[in-house]
């Protein structure tokens, strides 16, 4: 018989209570079990003393005898110091960017190296270019505004719906 130290779901709905029990493992989950070894109740804050119940002297025995914590109830053992804490899982192939990510990934890389090879090139040339795009643009601004304000015919609007001249 191969046994397993796991939770036991109990509490009304969506107000879960879980019971720490030893239950055979082919047995469901909330079915029959040999011992109740404690309690968790997820509703309680983390820093609750009555947070996680475990009852230690029945553990260690069923740890003895060969039974095998759940991977939860290994985390609660581990932080009531019973057996070691278990590793913390996580699946790296499932987080890992896929093919065009990457391929996203190394087109910037290239544009960033070619951007910084460019920079380096011609530091000199930049302020040149970047002087006369300001003058050309200075122009443009002012007959932008100058026109704005022409106009011969008095009490003309434009309206905002279709851009046409209305006589008022």
């Amino acid at each position: 018989m191969s046994l397993k130290i796991r939770l036991s779901r109990a509490g009304a709905k969506k107000r879960p209570f879980y019971r720490v029990v030893v239950a055979d493992t082919r047995r469901p989950r909330d079915g029959r079990f040999l011992e109740r070894l404690g309690t968790y109740d997820p509703m309680l804050p983390k820093d609750h003393p009555e947070r996680v119940l475990l009852n230690e002297e029945r553990i260690r025995h069923w740890l003895g005898v060969g039974a095998l914590p759940s991977d939860r109830v290994a985390r609660f053992l581990g932080a009531a110091e019973i057996i070691p804490m278990p590793a913390q899982r996580n699946n790296p192939q499932k987080s890992q960017p896929k093919a065009k990510a990457l391929e996203r990934k190394a087109a910037r890389a290239e544009k960033a190296a070619a951007a910084a090879e460019a920079a380096a090139n011609a530091p000199a040339e930049a302020p040149a270019a970047e002087e006369a795009a300001a003058e050309e643009a200075a122009p443009a601004d002012e007959a932008a505004s100058g026109e704005a304000g022409t106009g011969d015919g008095e009490g003309e609007e434009k309206t905002a719906d279709s851009g046409r001249i209305q006589r008022a």
